[in-house]
């Protein structure tokens, strides 16, 4: 019998927390709920999730603070998380994203978008690495170890914020569509919020130091997407 994805969800709304527990039961998930991060994390040293959905303001200790002790435990760091917020702000989006965050949705959403969003990181999170290591214009990317270093210092990325250099790297020195991130990074099978996309491209740029204006690493090709400048060497 094939074991059933187990899918925690921590959610300090009772209607929010009771909607998705039925929504994502029916994709025939395992789910256990939270009402808070505390008992969330507490119940993850006995059972890995995995995925998480999680809101980001809850009583107590709010998401960030939960997202960023997960990805300092090495069981908890490869996990995917979806962070739930209600404030549309670029700033709240990027906390989630530098925090490592794989996806954030804001309320209010769509029950159909988010269970796909679930089912893509869950499709991603089985995806095996693929050995080797890529090199171009100071960057440096081992695939097995999924480490990174800028100009022979150790570079820290999310998870997404990596498998998105990768995908841009591999790819180089063509331009990369929009759509075709998403699906190789995400994993969506639908048209979803590019603004995702966006964003993890900005914290990505953020922390190669990366001018988009005259940028070293990541240029914005309009119309199209973006690609990664240079030569890239796969070792």
């Amino acid at each position: 019998m094939t074991k059933k994805p187990c899918v925690f969800v921590v959610e300090d709304d009772d209607s929010i927390r009771k909607l998705l527990e039925v929504a994502l039961s029916a994709k025939d998930y395992r789910v256990l709920c939270f009402e808070n991060a505390v008992d969330a994390l507490a119940e993850m040293s006995a059972t890995l999730p995995d995925a998480v959905v999680m809101d980001i303001m809850m009583e107590g200790m709010d998401g960030i603070t939960a997202l960023k002790l997960m990805r300092d435990n090495a069981r908890l760091r490869t996990v995917p998380v979806m962070m739930l917020t209600a404030k549309d702000t670029e700033a709240d989006k990027v906390a989630g994203l530098d925090a490592g965050a794989d996806d954030y949705l804001t309320k209010p959403f769509g029950v159909l978008e988010l269970c796909a969003r679930v089912r893509a990181l869950l499709r991603r999170s089985g995806t095996p690495a693929a050995g080797g290591t890529l090199r171009s214009n100071g960057v440096e990317l081992n695939l097995a170890t999924r480490e990174a270093m800028l100009d022979g210092h150790p570079l820290e990325l999310t998870n997404k914020e990596f498998d998105l250099l990768r995908e841009l790297m591999q790819r180089a020195p063509a331009a990369v569509e929009r759509e075709a991130l998403l699906q190789s990074v995400w994993g969506y099978d639908f048209v979803g919020e590019t603004r995702t996309l966006d964003m993890h491209i900005g914290t990505l740029r953020a922390k190669l130091a990366d001018d988009s204006a005259a940028p070293r690493f990541i240029k914005t090709v309009r119309g199209v997407g973006y690609r990664f400048i240079g030569e890239v060497e796969t070792l």
